[in-house]
């Protein structure tokens, strides 16, 4: 019988604890059955250990839910490893992935052509990172637009608060939104923001722009708060960045 759980399951494990709404996670599903079966364990294992990485995360303590209340060191020292080292975690965990299951990681991208090379290795990881990413930011906002409440998979895009590349912490989900394509638009190219309390603000070009119309698009969510995640809660201070310039109109 198997009891220990390895460092490269826990790691697995955290990558599925990104995945996934906490509240959804459970034996049954999908995404726990899938990883459970790559890594050799039951889903009621995984699950039980999505539960106790669950309660390190100070933001799910925030809103008082605990996760499990037994734990093992290596769950806290995989967390304190990764858990703001988001490149390494979103790359390491995915190649683990990939081996356990005889897979190289290139596989995950089999319609792209990569150089050989450094370069190769470096777009790897960059894809990698990208669609982990993804995943993160939409499942923490339970694929829900954080401002309109649209739930269309197909038009959601996880958009990052500081530009990738701008960002050396552009793989953590707390530098992410989850937006529909219009408003991730307007959020890049500074028509609106979202201040450090959570709200909504629309640039006045358009605000005017939407004077004589049905103001579904933009005027309807000026100064509401956006639909906040259940975990991985966008930064302050990647906010502030954001609005800052915002304000200052430096996006014109």
């Amino acid at each position: 019988m198997r009891n220990n759980w390895s460092r490269e399951e826990t790691i697995v494990a955290f990558n599925v604890y990104c995945k996934i709404p906490f509240k959804n996670s459970s034996k049954t599903h999908p995404t726990i059955v899938k990883y459970a079966n790559i890594i050799g364990r039951s889903p009621s294992a995984l699950n039980m250990k999505i539960g106790n990485l669950g309660r390190l995360d100070p933001e799910l303590k925030k809103k008082g839910i605990t996760g499990l209340v037994n734990g093992s060191k290596l769950e806290e020292t995989i967390w304190n490893e990764f858990h703001g080292n988001w490149n390494d975690l979103a790359f390491e965990s995915e190649e683990i992935i990939a081996e356990l299951q005889g897979k190289n990681i290139e596989n995950k991208f089999q319609k792209e052509n990569f150089p050989e090379g450094k370069d190769k290795l470096q777009i790897v990881k960059t894809r990698v990172n990208q669609s982990f990413f993804r995943s993160s930011v939409l499942s923490a906002y339970n694929l829900t637009c954080c401002i309109t409440g649209i739930k269309v998979p197909e038009l959601l895009i996880a958009s990052h608060i500081i530009p990738w590349k701008e960002n050396k912490e552009r793989t953590n989900p707390q530098n992410g939104l989850c937006l529909n394509n219009l408003h991730d638009k307007a959020f890049d190219k500074g028509l609106l923001s979202i201040d450090t309390d959570y709200k909504i603000s629309i640039s006045k070009y358009l605000l005017d722009y939407e004077k004589e119309r049905a103001e579904l698009y933009f005027s309807n969510f000026d100064n509401k708060k956006i639909f906040l995640p259940d975990k991985f809660f966008p930064k302050r201070e990647f906010l502030d960045h954001h609005y800052s310039k915002y304000k200052n109109n430096e996006y014109n």
